[in-house]
Parts: structure tokens; C-alpha cells; sequence
């Protein structure tokens, strides 16, 4: 664990005033950031959102370069998880893609507010530019996924494995823009229609 994020979690230990949960501060804080943008958003105005002071809302948050950490690890951390139960599964290649696609859309659905908000980064500061660098490997993970399963001979060999890795996930980050829990399909049907879409296509089997 890095040294910001030893501090950013030492300090949600810390900090909080009766009455007032940090973790719903910083959830607040992370729908906020995906409606009008990080950037334009205040600390006052977040202090408004909450029925909070500017000055109370320091109980919880020093920054907003907090918040951003913390809800960047969150998403994160979710996603590196996922690489980690694939790499423990043991299996194909193909089969550890399987995985991966299921896990990072199970994963999204399940933290939707905080992986936005990492897909919308732009780069902006050190907290982005770090968070950036990690949500990268993931996309090279995949591609290495692809590029093992195609020497296996269990995915076709003729696609460009690094832009197959960058269309499945293009098609499972669009559901941050439309994905809302409790809708007609639950996160493991979507799951499934993700795996069966990037193996199969809309073809008849």
C-alpha cells in the first residue's frame, strides 16, 4: 500500500462527526464528480449536496484529492481482485479470459459509481496520472490473455489481440453509462451476455 493511500485510510479512521458517515461522504462525493465533472466541483458545493458546513465536511475530507484517491483505489483494488482470482483459478488461457470478462463486468456493476469516475479521469493531476497508469495493466493483462489463448489455438489468431482487449472492454465499461441496479437484467445475466458477445458474436451457434 502506498504512502497517500496509508494516509487517506488512516485519516478515514480518524476523522467523522456523529451523525455523519464518511463512507456516504465519499460515495456523495463520487456521484457528484460524475455529474458535473470533477473539476467543477467544490468543496462547498459538495458541503450543500450533504446539508453540511464547508467547515464540517473537513471533519470527514481534507480534500478532494482525497476523495479522488480514495474512490480510485476502491474501483481499483475491485479490478485487481478479479486479475488475481484468474490468476489463482488455474485453467486455459481461454478459460482466464472467461473469467476476467465475467469478473470486470460483475465488478462494475457492483461498483459502478467508482469505476465512472476512474474511466473519466483525464490525467489532470498525480492522483489521476497514477490511477491512469494502473487502470493500463489491465488492459494489458487482457491483451496478454488473448495473445496466450491464441497461440493455444482456443481464439482466432487472425485479430489483433490488442485491440480485441481494448473492444471487450469498451463494451463492458458502456455500461457505466446506462447499467442501473435492480433493472430487468441482474449483473451475472449481464456477466453472461458479455462472455457469450466477445466468444460468439450475435451468430447462431
Amino acid at each position: 500500500m502506498d504512502s497517500m493511500t496509508a494516509k487517506t485510510r488512516k485519516a478515514g479512521n480518524s476523522r467523522g462527526r456523529p451523525g455523519h458517515d464518511r463512507a456516504a461522504v465519499v460515495r456523495t462525493a463520487v456521484e457528484a464528480f460524475n455529474e458535473v465533472g470533477y473539476e467543477a466541483m467544490s468543496m462547498n458545493a459538495l458541503a450543500g449536496r450533504l446539508g453540511l458546513s464547508k467547515s464540517a465536511i473537513y471533519h470527514h475530507i481534507s480534500s478532494k484529492e482525497e476523495i479522488l484517491q480514495e474512490a480510485t483505489d476502491r474501483a481499483l483494488e475491485t479490478l485487481q481482485s478479479v486479475v488475481e482470482q484468474c490468476e489463482s483459478c488455474g485453467g486455459s488461457s481461454r478459460e482466464k479470459l472467461e473469467k476476467m470478462i465475467r469478473g470486470t463486468t460483475l465488478a462494475l456493476c457492483e461498483e459502478t459509481p467508482y469505476v465512472t469516475l476512474l474511466l473519466r479521469l483525464r490525467g489532470n493531476s498525480e492522483v489521476e496520472l497514477a490511477a491512469l497508469e494502473r487502470r493500463r495493466k489491465f488492459t494489458e493483462y487482457l491483451m496478454e490473455l488473448v495473445k496466450k489463448a491464441q497461440a493455444e489455438g482456443q481464439v482466432r489468431p487472425d485479430l489483433d489481440a490488442h485491440t480485441v482487449a481494448r473492444l471487450i472492454f469498451g463494451m463492458v465499461n458502456s455500461l457505466t453509462e446506462w447499467y442501473q441496479p435492480g433493472g430487468r437484467l441482474s449483473p451475472r445475466e449481464l456477466a453472461q451476455i458479455t462472455v457469450e458477445l466477445s466468444f460468439h458474436g450475435i451468430n447462431m451457434l
